[in-house]
């Protein structure tokens, strides 16, 4: 099939969704103030407010003391499920302005914390045990909770923060269940044995068939490793943490997988972002580059151009901090490597992330996980080369090849190193 081909069929099945995501609404002030007649006409009296919760939120300012928080969607209690963040949000075709409309129901009941000892202080803190009991329960959870104040109607959403836009916020002084939760029966064993590490945990949890985003919060909430180390995580930093783990894990059970047989080429799109996934034969090796659209989120300034940024790990992976693309990267890599898993297969993986004006606001990684899972489910484009493979997708970028081929470390190495089978 011609890259041209496999382009015109892709293009034409999210048509739909693209439409959405350019329709900019900012409908969400609208949204805001429908909030707050919620809020009034379901709170008790002046503090008390009773919801069903869905999950937690834990922030990253003025760390090791740190806002932490119990999510819970106010007037909602009957589909509080369309209120957690998963991979429905993608098969839904969500747009930008759902996200935020979803994140605007969420009530953020906070309270301050120091991030460690959290094992020691479940049973005589209230408000840190039922965090944990609606982190580890397999299902939404009844709550009361005592405010302080009224909520703040602020989002708490900035380029810097991608990860979970989070709605309105209260202090809260007290928290307590409504309910007995059910907690699975692997979850407690992660709890219960007090010599397992945070890593072996996520990874035991994983392999048992538990939804990524489950582990997040069960992390989060600082219920993973050995008693002495548990400690609260920002959810931010817990998503990275979980995606980065089972990657590690997942590449070292394809280590030693046969290659794939030829250069394929993947592509998806959601809202504002195409993703195209490039796989070669050969030992590992993945780079994801990001090229973000000027006047964008990303890239607000128009005369600027379209900026790249880039970060690259062989074999063995990375030995630094990923500073230039953050939390996608792991995600993003997450999503390869459970597809080769699943194949038997390993190969050298290049994803090219091109960030579009479209992408308006930040919606979290959970986004780059899903689009990238998502491009492996149709029947990829095939390439004779490398070199033809990297060519033929920058016909449908906003850089030139020459540009990628400076910018990228495997582009960079694709003469030296396709040679042996091109």
């Amino acid at each position: 099939m011609r890259l041209d081909e496999y382009v015109d069929i892709e293009q034409n099945k999210r048509a739909e969704r693209r439409r959405l995501a350019k329709n900019r609404s900012y409908d969400i002030v609208e949204y805001l103030d429908d909030f707050q007649d919620r809020f009034e006409s379901t709170v008790q009296g002046d503090s008390l407010y009773g919801g069903v919760s869905p999950s937690i939120f834990v922030g990253t300012s003025n760390y090791p003391h740190v806002s932490t928080g119990v999510l819970s969607p106010v007037g909602h209690n009957d589909d509080v499920s369309q209120f957690i963040t998963s991979d429905t949000w993608y098969n839904e075709d969500i747009s930008i302005s759902d996200v935020f409309e979803r994140r605007a129901s969420l009530l953020n009941s906070t309270t301050t914390r120091p991030v460690t000892n959290v094992a020691e202080t479940w049973d005589g803190d209230g408000f840190l045990g039922t965090q944990r009991e609606i982190a580890i329960a397999d299902h939404p959870v009844t709550v009361e909770i005592g405010l302080v104040n009224r909520p703040n109607i602020d989002f708490d959403v900035n380029p810097a923060d991608v990860s979970t836009p989070v709605g309105p916020r209260a202090r809260a002084e007290s928290a307590a269940l409504s309910e007995n939760p059910h907690v699975p029966r692997a979850v407690e064993k992660t709890i219960s044995d007090d010599d397992w590490n945070a890593e072996g945990a996520i990874t035991y949890l994983y392999r048992r068939d538990f939804d990524i985003y489950d582990i997040n919060t069960i992390l989060s909430a600082g219920a993973l490793g050995r008693t002495d180390q548990r400690r609260l995580v920002p959810t931010r930093w817990s998503i990275t943490a979980v995606d980065d783990v089972i990657g590690r894990y997942l590449r070292g059970r394809i280590r030693t997988n046969q290659d794939i047989n030829s250069v394929e080429i993947h592509r998806e799109s959601f809202l504002g972002n195409a993703f195209w996934v490039i796989l070669a034969p050969g030992e590992w090796e993945y780079e994801l580059v990001e090229m973000k659209a000027p006047g964008s989120i990303w890239n607000p300034k128009p005369e600027a151009g379209t900026a790249i940024t880039t970060d690259w790990e062989g074999r063995e992976g990375r030995t630094k901090y990923v500073s230039e693309t953050a939390g996608a990267y792991h995600a993003a890599r997450l999503g390869v490597l459970e597809h080769l898993a699943q194949r038997g297969r390993r190969a050298k993986a290049l994803i090219l992330r091109h960030i579009s004006a479209d992408y308006w606001a930040p919606v979290g990684v959970w986004q780059v996980r899903e689009t990238v899972r998502d491009t492996f489910d149709d029947t990829p484009a095939i390439s004779e080369t490398m070199h033809e493979a990297i060519d033929g997708v920058c016909e449908h970028l906003p850089i030139s090849s020459a540009r990628l081929h400076r910018a990228s470390t495997i582009a960079a190495g694709r003469q030296a190193t396709f040679d042996t089978f091109t």
